[in-house]
């Protein structure tokens, strides 16, 4: 019966739990994202006109908002508008630390020419001859007594990796990794158990950032 279970059952599991999982994870999106319909009269909700319930028409609506927000934001009226709203939250205390700290991370993941959390790393942490992975925040630091130049880096914990340590490194301490940020966040993601495959993913261990 052991064998049996290990020869078919399991395999089946890993068939069925991705799809579970990411089935879950889609649905609990679109569920949230559905609730932005609220904004509409409720006349013109599409379960009054429609007379029944259509999933998903808030990722439709959630879509297009984003989209002319961005129209409107990319041309010289919108841009002072956008101004004009960013100074009127950053004089409101608390509220100017949470805005100005989402914008910042915000900027940092989407405009394509920052390097944030686009560079794998490898660091010795927590203490020497052990070594973690490590994604590059920045290159550049506030100004320090250390005398060597200094890179910001981001420690991810593991299942987890939106939760870790922020580390200040030196450059020379610091070595990349020819992996890719998908790989290794299945690393992280996995404990270990998934590992990139392809030959190309092996650390330069003898290339380090300057």
């Amino acid at each position: 019966m052991k064998k049996f279970f290990q020869r078919y059952f399991f395999p089946g599991l890993l068939v069925w739990l991705p799809i579970l999982v990411t089935y879950f994870i889609i649905k609990f999106i679109v569920d949230m994202l559905d609730g932005t319909v609220a904004l509409l009269p409720k006349r013109y909700q599409p379960e009054q006109l429609l007379g029944f319930h259509v999933p998903g028409t808030g990722v439709a609506l959630t879509f297009i908002i984003v989209l002319l927000t961005g129209m409107i934001a990319s041309n010289f009226f919108g841009r002072q508008l956008v101004a004009l709203w960013d100074s009127i939250l950053n004089k409101i205390p608390f509220i100017r630390g949470i805005h100005s700290a989402t914008k910042q991370v915000l900027q940092a993941f989407l405009e394509p020419h920052n390097q944030a959390f686009r560079q794998v790393l490898l660091i010795e942490y927590p203490r020497r001859d052990i070594w973690s992975i490590a994604f590059k925040t920045s290159d550049e630091f506030i100004e320090t007594p250390i005398d060597e130049d200094m890179m910001t880096v981001f420690v991810p914990t593991t299942p987890n990796p939106t939760s870790g340590l922020l580390t200040i490194i030196p450059k020379e301490d610091v070595i990349e990794l020819n992996l890719s940020v998908e790989d290794a966040l299945k690393m992280i993601i996995s404990l270990g158990v998934v590992t990139p495959g392809d030959s190309d993913s092996t650390p330069e261990k003898t290339k380090k950032s300057h």
